[in-house]
């Protein structure tokens, strides 16, 4: 008998499959084509004859930990204790994997909020807790009354994404007043904040679940290293908890993968270093706006991006099919492969919307963009 018999392959494996089997240009999955910096990688091949190859601590490689808490400090103004509040993991999806199993119970509810990221839903389910999903506006932004509705005394954790994926939305200082206010009526609900886009947004800046005091002591914050630094196959991101949290999370942690790749944890380490996370919103911004300007003269209609690397695109001017068939002929007719936006909703919500992703070198943008201008 399955623990998760709804679960199939999801939609990005889908996507990635086909671009492969029709020879498309895959802008569904959200990795980048571009090389990686030079300066990583000639530290790694350094780091590779020499002695890095063992184990590092179950937390992580302790210069790594010290460097992400003074990252912390300094992007964020946080003061964190590396010993106490850090933990490197597999990936930021790892991250989110292990916090809720450490930290939800068989019957709790957890807060999703749709569209959501496929890996939030199967770790609440291997719980035996209920997601509680709970749709954003049309425009993206939090339907706090709706929220607020949906929390009750079986509420352990609400998770927020910021910036978000799919849709590029940020949330506001707004948004972080209504939700103090939600807490203040729900104390024990913890917040878990996937944060993996945070260095990468726009005309405004990213705010953090760092910088509110009100969050310090009942938040999970998720970032990830693959993310940032453009090598999402290496799976390395890291969680920062309030050390109650933490030693819960950590209890998890060491019984499922123990200690994260140690060659990457040590070419991490010397790589911030040298590195300015800064200058990625500015990076991804120019990549955005080329886009952009590369689709002006399609049919289709692009939405607000405000962060991340993936811009979502009406096509109701192009055909009323559903998203999922709209994509898998983009594929098939037009070599072209883009995710549907309705499978990040648990009712597969249809707006004619879908997602590309905009971190490919400019060739690839271009080549892509000529064949959406031809529909």
């Amino acid at each position: 008998m399955s623990k998760l018999p709804n679960v199939t392959t999801s939609i990005f494996t889908v996507m990635s499959k086909m671009a492969i089997e029709y020879n498309a240009i895959n802008l569904s999955q959200g990795f980048p084509n571009f090389p990686v910096d030079e300066r990583l990688t000639d530290i790694v091949a350094r780091l590779a004859k020499e002695n890095v190859h063992q184990y590092t601590p179950m937390a992580g490689y302790p210069p790594l930990m010290n460097k992400i808490a003074k990252l912390t400090q300094s992007s964020y103004n946080r003061t964190i204790n590396p010993d106490t509040d850090l933990l490197v993991t597999a990936g930021a999806t790892q991250g989110i994997f292990t916090t809720i199993l450490a930290l939800v119970k068989e019957n709790d509810e957890v807060i999703i909020l749709d569209p959501s990221y496929d890996s939030y839903e199967s770790p609440v389910l291997l719980c035996k807790a209920k997601p509680v999903r709970v749709a954003l506006n049309d425009d993206y932004t939090p339907n706090w009354e709706r929220i607020e509705k949906a929390c009750s005394v079986k509420t352990r954790m609400m998770i927020i994404n910021n910036p978000h994926n799919p849709t590029g939305k940020i949330l506001t200082e707004n948004d972080f007043v209504q939700l103090k206010k939600l807490l203040e009526k729900y104390p024990d609900i913890i917040i878990l904040s996937d944060e993996v886009y945070e260095y990468i947004t726009f005309e405004e800046k990213h705010i953090s679940a760092h910088t509110k005091d009100f969050l310090l002591d009942r938040c999970v914050m998720v970032s990830s290293f693959g993310k940032s630094f453009h090598i999402t196959g290496w799976k390395i991101g890291y969680t920062i908890a309030p050390e109650h949290l933490m030693k819960e999370i950590k209890k998890v942690h060491q019984f499922l993968v123990f200690s994260v790749n140690s060659i990457s944890q040590f070419a991490i380490s010397e790589y911030i270093d040298v590195v300015d996370v800064n200058l990625l919103g500015k990076f991804y911004q120019e990549k955005r706006d080329y886009f952009q300007k590369l689709l002006q003269n399609s049919r289709f209609e692009l939405k607000p991006c405000e962060g991340t690397y993936f811009q979502v695109a009406s096509y109701a001017n192009i055909s009323d099919q559903d998203d999922v068939s709209f994509c898998k002929n983009l594929i098939i007719d037009h070599g072209v492969a883009a995710i549907p936006i309705s499978t990040f909703y648990s009712d597969h919500k249809d707006q004619k919307l879908i997602r590309f992703c905009f971190a490919k070198d400019n060739h690839t943008l271009e080549s892509a963009a000529k064949k959406l201008c031809d529909i």
